[in-house]
């Protein structure tokens, strides 16, 4: 049987990382977590999912920087004070994300899963970007905009992306020091991205 870990990808916008994820879970036969995690967080929260949407990857309200970044069992509970706030909703994903890597290998995409799994052990945390005209290239495909919407979509959302991590986590999205590998899809391709996981993936489990 092939070795397996808990893989956490974190990808800019048109960079492919999603598409490697589910590559990864089905070649793998592993569960994939993406935005079910929003889903799964309202069941165990009982906090209307959209709530959970309307801060999904953007930088939180009010525009400040927290000084203390997310660790676990710090669950606001219903009644109490701050129940809905942004850090409490941050939290019943960061316990969804614990919980699905408990139970077993797994891939997850998105939402810090790279810090929020920090302390745990056979975690492979991955980040993939590519270059700009790929992505601008990925992105005119899949949402049907022109050129200049796509590259404004790109800055938008990875801006968006790295303001959310650096909220909640305190670091810098895009230092390689937080991740076991950084690929670059324009460069490898998904294949061959999907090809090097799964040989790191081998390396750390011997």
């Amino acid at each position: 049987m092939e070795n397996k870990m808990i893989i956490t990808i974190a990808r800019g916008f048109g960079s492919g990382g999603k598409t490697m994820g589910r590559m990864l879970s089905e070649r793998l036969e592993l569960p994939y977590y993406d935005r079910d995690i929003l889903s799964k967080a309202s069941e165990e929260s009982g906090i209307s999912e959209a709530l959970f949407g309307e801060m999904d990857e953007r930088l939180p309200r009010p525009r400040i920087r927290r000084t203390d970044a997310y660790t676990p069992d710090e669950l606001i509970r219903p009644g109490e004070s701050g129940f809905t706030s942004d850090r409490n909703l941050f939290n019943y994903q960061a316990k969804v994300i614990r919980d699905a890597a408990a139970k077993g290998p797994c891939v997850i995409v998105g939402r810090c899963g790279d810090y929020v799994l920090r302390d745990m052990p056979g975690v492979l945390r991955v980040f993939v970007h590519a270059d700009e005209n790929f992505c601008v290239e990925k992105v005119t495909e899949l949402y049907n905009v022109d050129r200049k919407e796509a590259l404004e979509m790109i800055h938008r959302i990875d801006k968006r992306r790295a303001e959310y991590y650096k909220y909640f986590t305190g670091r810098d999205w895009y230092n390689a020091s937080n991740y076991d590998l950084c690929l670059n899809s324009s460069e490898l391709g998904f294949e061959k991205c999907v090809e090097i996981i799964r040989a790191y993936m081998e390396i750390r489990m011997k």
